[in-house]
């Protein structure tokens, strides 16, 4: 007996925004605590030669996964979010994406698969060889995967949680055995793709119970909303491929210019600095679907200022702990051979900062249908990271990488929010304030963590400190207005913000 149509529809807004953004930050928690410890693990194990060589088999990786991905998944989520109370809609659209996702997924993967050793060739290393074609294995997987955006869509991340748990559990446990076994690279390659075609299945699997049998494609005859699916996803593909290019022409770039170790240097600090960036990915999750067009009754804007104003004040808390204990955060995290790490670390603040609010603006962009605006936002954020690394790598070292980061997300994040501002007629003073007041406290603490320092051997120094820094990051935001009577501990557990927040902020 399938399931009534109500089911597939959260109960009231409140209860979206609460569950998705709770269910998004636990299975951030939960991917992070995976993603830290196999990077802590792979760092420490490899060193800065083998960790360099994985780091480069993920990114020649990445960059083939957006065409693999074609842009389908979010398109698929846009068009879910439009029609998610008709029950066979929603299947027809899933069943017809889940056709291209299989059908581009297996043609690129076995074209990498193919084409690694001209790749391993190209860079040199011979060691490149089966990583590259093990990760071109897991891309089949992760292709899948991506249609977790489904789940967002409909308002039940609760699944989108037991896929990320199972697959990071499946990961970190095979690649670890095949380490410890004296596989090395290879085996860490490997255990990534045995987790993601577990964690692939898994979301094809939820996501027929969700919807019901209807929604898994039997046939690989194009169906209905193939058209509309993908000529949507054709304009997601751009601006997700050179979004892709902006994340991983750091690494192709210092690999070229300084070798392998110098990736390990510099991107064991970044995959850092993506666990910083959950809050944004989380709150995002349960807001963003919310600014669908078509959806009844329009976009929610209070909901959508609401979670501006909170990811501002989590994320100038998080830069400031960045600035000012860079160096106590890569030798707790990486160990001492990533010492030079640390600059690298502190360089990114900028971008740490950004992440807030960048996932949610282009989130909100591509439900509002106006993904075509992003395309020369992407494209003009890659091209500057490109630029300035080709400039500044070759002279000042791995630094160059981190401030051609800081330069394009600088560009990419508030022009993402601009377009946001427009088409939902956003009045942006408040978050100015917000902005400024936050800047202030972060700016404090950070000189407060500063002048503590990072001493190991005084641990009560380092509590000590993290404790002061906190704290008058809270008081500069009470004295200034920011915070009112109560949001303060409201603020350490961020998602029941959006409830308390949004009646006072609203319009």
């Amino acid at each position: 007996m399938s399931r009534p149509p109500a089911a597939l529809t959260p109960p009231t807004t409140g209860g979206v925004i609460r569950r998705n953004a709770a269910f998004s930050l636990l299975s951030q928690i939960v991917g992070a605590t995976f993603t830290a410890g196999l990077t802590l693990f792979l760092a420490r194990r490899l060193g800065t030669q083998g960790f360099g060589v994985y780091s480069l088999a993920l990114g020649i990786g990445s960059l083939v996964l957006f065409p693999m991905d074609f842009g389908i998944s979010t398109s698929m989520a846009r068009f879910v979010a439009e029609h998610r109370r008709d029950r066979a809609g929603v299947a027809s659209v899933v069943a017809d994406g889940l056709r291209l996702k299989f059908l581009l997924g297996l043609a690129m993967s076995a074209g990498l698969f193919a084409l690694a050793g001209p790749l391993a060739s190209a860079y040199g290393t011979h060691d490149l060889l089966w990583p590259i074609r093990a990760i071109a294995i897991a891309l089949l997987g992760q292709t899948m995967m991506q249609t977790t955006s489904v789940f967002q869509a409909l308002g039940r991340v609760g699944f989108q949680l037991s896929t990320a748990t199972i697959e990071s559990a499946t990961e970190v446990t095979t690649s670890v055995a095949l380490v410890l076994a004296g596989a090395g690279v290879t085996g860490a390659a490997f255990g990534r793709a045995v987790g993601y075609l577990v964690g692939g299945g898994l979301t094809v699997v939820l996501l027929v119970r969700l919807i019901g049998p209807g929604s898994f494609p039997r046939t690989l005859r194009l169906g209905e909303h193939t058209r509309r699916i993908g000529t949507y996803a054709g304009v997601i593909l751009i601006t997700d491929g050179a979004f892709t290019l902006f994340n991983q022409v750091d690494v192709l770039v210092i690999g070229a210019y300084l070798g392998t170790s110098a990736v390990g240097i510099f991107s064991a600090p970044v995959r850092l600095t993506g666990l910083l960036g959950y809050p944004g990915l989380a709150i995002s999750t349960g807001v963003s679907p919310l600014q669908a067009r078509n959806q009844p009754g329009g976009p929610n804007i209070a909901a959508f200022k609401t979670a501006l104003r909170v990811l501002l004040i989590i994320q100038a808390a998080a830069t400031a702990f960045v600035l000012g204990w860079a160096d106590l955060i890569v030798r707790v995290t990486l160990g001492p051979h990533f010492g030079e790490s640390a600059s690298v670390l502190r360089a990114l603040a900028p971008f740490v900062f950004l992440l807030g609010f960048g996932p949610l603006a282009s989130g909100t962009v591509n439900y509002l249908g106006e993904a075509r605006r992003r395309v020369p936002i992407a494209i003009a954020t890659a091209l500057i990271n490109l630029v300035v690394d080709l400039l500044l790598v070759p002279r000042i070292g791995v630094i160059g990488g981190s401030v051609g980061t800081d330069l394009a997300y600088g560009l990419y994040a508030p022009a993402h929010l601009y377009i946001c501002q427009r088409e939902l007629q956003l009045d942006l003073r408040p978050a100015a304030a917000t902005l400024l007041r936050t800047l202030l406290a972060g700016a404090a603490t950070t000189g407060v963590l500063l002048l503590v320092g990072s001493p190991l051997d005084e641990v009560w120094r380092i509590v000590l400190g993290g404790f002061a820094g906190l704290s008058l990051f809270v008081i500069i935001l009470r004295v200034t207005g920011e915070l009112k009577s109560g949001e303060a501990l409201a603020l350490l557990s961020q998602v029941p913000l959006l409830r308390r927040f949004g009646a006072a902020r609203a319009g």
